[in-house]
């Protein structure tokens, strides 16, 4: 029997019950589509932390004020923990090469009848290094207006949108609470950085913002180590604790995993590494290789029996024809490839209808997270969609087979008496 011939007997058998043959493929189509969409969006969610990551820079450490409990959640303990003489000596450490300290200022930022609510950041020329920010348009705020409290602000692109639309915002004044900025410049895009809007923010100078708030407190401390995190991160926490009163070296016991972990209960700050979130990025990555690779498995298995099931009945009902080819000189063979072919084409068939749907919802569904997350971008993982694809024609060919044998194994003088 001819390939050719094969395979138009085995389009005539599934599209002579077109709507048998759609229930067949369901769980076909749902299997691939399920793991086409999860591939699409874990490969799109990658694409957004590897970003967070890169903006906070290779070796980049952020230092808050605060405790951390039990379930590593963040409480804060005010904003009194972190001090002007801690900046001081956390800049004489010799593992860090970069301090950038951050005082947040209160208030509505207007221009005109526009007005935002913007993260307003008091900063240093030093935050834009370990921010691995640059400039879009203007300049960045420099050593000059921290020499001077200078009334100048560089808006993120966000900020800049809400408040001026299109229009070139340099050299115009807005207002943040009851006080005014010079625009000097915008920054180009950073994104989302642990799901909050980096692009949301206006950077005025620390020492304006200190003079204005006469706030004696740090907010956060952003760094980056000279070399390796472990020297860096050893360093700042001895120094934090020894000057805040606390056990500079804390017992250590193993944790859940095994691992020694040090006792941070007493500590009024908390320390937080790009390094750790590379730590995020490889869990989040292998959570969701195990959750597509479940829903492929359940998935396929339960369309592969269905179409085994299907399959099972269409050998029932088409017994005379069986026994008729074999009475003309068909092989056992012959129907059984027949039969496989058939079975194969469902899956396939269901696996391309998949492959749309989950890459159509995917897309879809990256419209709207766009608008929460301006970072994320619809990608696809072209590996995953091949392997589901290349699944979904493998499980026609499994579940094929015994409904293809029960066919081949038909006696024709019996079949044809089959009523």
């Amino acid at each position: 029997m001819r390939l050719s011939d094969m395979f138009s007997s085995a389009l005539k058998g599934v599209t002579s019950n077109v709507s048998r043959s759609m229930l067949t493929m369901l769980g076909i189509i749902i299997g691939v589509g399920s793991v086409v969409l999860m591939s699409a969006i874990g490969a799109s969610m990658k694409g957004v932390i590897v970003g967070q990551i890169s903006s906070l820079g290779a070796k980049s450490m952020v230092i808050f004020p605060g405790k951390e409990e039990g379930g590593g959640g963040q409480v804060m303990a005010g904003f009194d923990s972190l001090t002007f003489d801690d900046l001081d000596a956390l800049k004489k450490l010799d593992s860090i090469d970069t301090v950038a300290p951050i005082i947040f200022l209160k208030g509505t930022a207007s221009y005109g009848r526009e007005e935002a609510s913007p993260q307003v950041l008091g900063v240093t020329p030093e935050h834009f290094i370990t921010q691995v920010t640059e400039a879009e348009a203007g300049r960045l705020i420099d050593q000059a207006d921290i020499e001077g409290a200078s009334a100048v602000a560089v808006l993120a692109p966000d900020a800049r949108e809400k408040l001026f639309g299109q229009s070139d915002p340099i050299g115009k004044r807005v207002k943040i609470g009851n006080n005014h900025f010079t625009v000097v410049g915008v920054t180009k895009a950073l994104g989302t950085q642990f799901f909050q809007n980096a692009d949301d923010r206006i950077y005025v100078p620390f020492s304006t913002v200190r003079q204005i708030s006469g706030q004696k407190y740090l907010n956060q401390v952003t760094m980056n180590a000279t070399q390796g995190f472990d020297l860096a991160l050893s360093d700042v926490k001895y120094l934090l604790r020894q000057r805040h009163s606390i056990d500079p070296s804390p017992s250590a016991s193993p944790d859940s995993s095994g691992q020694i972990t040090e006792d941070t209960s007493k500590d009024d700050f908390i320390v937080h590494t790009s390094e750790e979130a590379g730590a995020i990025l490889a869990g989040v990555s292998l959570g969701l290789t195990f959750f597509i690779t479940t829903i492929a498995a359940i998935s396929l298995l339960v369309g592969g029996i269905g179409i085994m099931n299907i399959m099972l009945v269409s050998v029932t009902e088409r017994t005379r024809e069986i026994g008729l080819r074999k009475a003309v000189g068909a092989r056992g063979r012959d129907i059984l490839l027949q039969f496989l072919t058939e079975s194969i084409l469902l899956t396939v068939i269901g696996g391309l209808i998949g492959m749309a749907g989950g890459l159509g919802l995917a897309f879809l569904i990256s419209l709207f997270v766009k608008s929460l997350l301006s970072t994320y971008v619809f990608a696809v993982s072209i590996p995953s969609v091949t392997v589901a694809f290349l699944m979904a024609a493998f499980t026609g060919l499994i579940f094929g087979i015994s409904p293809a044998r029960k066919a081949a194994g038909l006696h024709p003088i019996e079949s044809l008496r089959y009523e």
